[in-house]
């Protein structure tokens, strides 16, 4: 698999993609024989944004395929407080490491971060934007708890607008025959319009719903968020949206005897402690299945990137830049202006706003 970049899932082929989960279910079953693969390898980890799961799923991933790890899990402690560009950063990680994984809280960082690296480049979230290897761990479980990827009622329920696990989640399961979706959410944090538009395009049948209690006995998996107090601009406005959807033993009971309950953790209050014992809900054995799903793209990555070399930096397409301000270019302002055009509209290739072309 000669793959430099992951930072969106669809950029791996459906061959790819189950060869990964293939391999994970393997490494599971036959973990030692492992524990060598990446003896002599590298890998930084850049966490410019607090992480937990992400980052120590990774890190135990690679310890126990011998590999080492060097990064930072705060920004303030390098030299990106002295004010180093990221470009810079990357450029230097690069060269020490064969695999570099990073979190930035800007969307489309990733992606910026692939245009100067020698070495693959995996996204481990950027911004409210995409989470690709959370995104493998979630099919990684629903392929070994419901033995399929297809024909599935599948809903998602909380902060669908800044959900950017959600949005992984989606793109990948929507390229399955027969999928359809339920997005529960308030008003306020509903999907964006470049996954629906995405979804429209597909033919993917959708649906929206505020009521997680009347939409529960239709679905095949629901995927529970957090509403992310990170994401909102106060805290006036997090506490009218939080706790509005919680999973409870009651609204359980209304499920199907089959249904996967997933969650991307951590969890807050939008799924009841008394849930935990449910044996549909499958949330902690999901963070397990991580750690084997990031072992195999791990394996799959290094083992296709024969030789380091600096990737050729894209000229910009467009002489303005991305309007979103959440988009890495507007801080990295060396970043080359790339859009694709889409009918009258321009798509931003960091963070995939789009814009009407005047």
């Amino acid at each position: 698999m000669e793959v430099k970049k992951l930072i969106n899932l669809s950029e791996l082929s459906r061959e790819e993609l189950m060869d990964i989960i293939k391999l994970s279910g393997v490494i599971r079953d036959n973990s030692a024989y492992y524990m060598d693969d990446c003896h002599g390898k590298i890998m930084a980890t850049l966490f410019y944004e607090p992480s937990t799961r992400t980052q120590m799923s990774f890190q135990t991933a690679m310890l126990r395929l011998g590999g080492k790890i060097i990064g930072f899990d705060n920004p303030q402690n390098s030299s990106v407080s002295k004010g180093e560009s990221l470009k810079d950063t990357i450029r230097v990680m690069s060269g020490y490491a064969d695999i570099i994984v990073i979190r930035h809280p800007l969307e489309g960082a990733a992606y910026a971060a692939s245009l100067y690296s020698k070495c693959p480049v995996i996204n481990a979230g950027d911004g409210g934007h995409l989470h690709p290897t959370q995104t493998l761990t979630d099919v990684v479980t629903l392929w070994y708890e419901r033995h399929h990827l297809s024909n599935q009622t599948i809903g998602c329920c909380g902060d669908m607008k800044n959900g950017r696990t959600v949005h992984s989640l989606i793109r990948c399961l929507s390229s399955y025959k027969g999928n359809r979706f339920v997005f529960i959410s308030t008003p306020e944090l509903q999907m964006p319009d470049y996954i629906t538009e995405e979804l429209t395009e597909k033919g993917v049948e959708f649906s929206f719903s505020n009521s997680l209690e009347e939409s529960i006995p239709e679905l095949d998996m629901l995927y529970m968020t957090r509403i992310q107090r990170e994401r909102f601009p106060s805290q006036e406005e997090y506490e009218r949206q939080k706790g509005v959807f919680v999973l409870d033993e009651a609204k359980l009971s209304l499920a199907k005897d089959d249904l996967v309950v997933m969650h991307p953790l951590p969890r807050v209050d939008e799924i009841a402690v008394e849930v935990d014992d449910d044996p549909r809900a499958k949330y902690f054995e999901q963070a397990e299945y991580g750690i084997y799903a990031r072992m195999s793209l791990i394996i799959k990555m290094i083992k296709g990137s024969s030789k380091k070399e600096l990737p050729e930096v894209p000229e910009s397409t467009h002489d303005f830049k991305c309007g979103n301000p959440r988009c890495i270019t507007q801080t990295e302002q060396y970043l080359p202006s790339l859009f694709d055009e889409r009918g009258d509209e321009l798509v931003c290739r960091y963070c995939e706003h789009t814009f009407v072309q005047h």
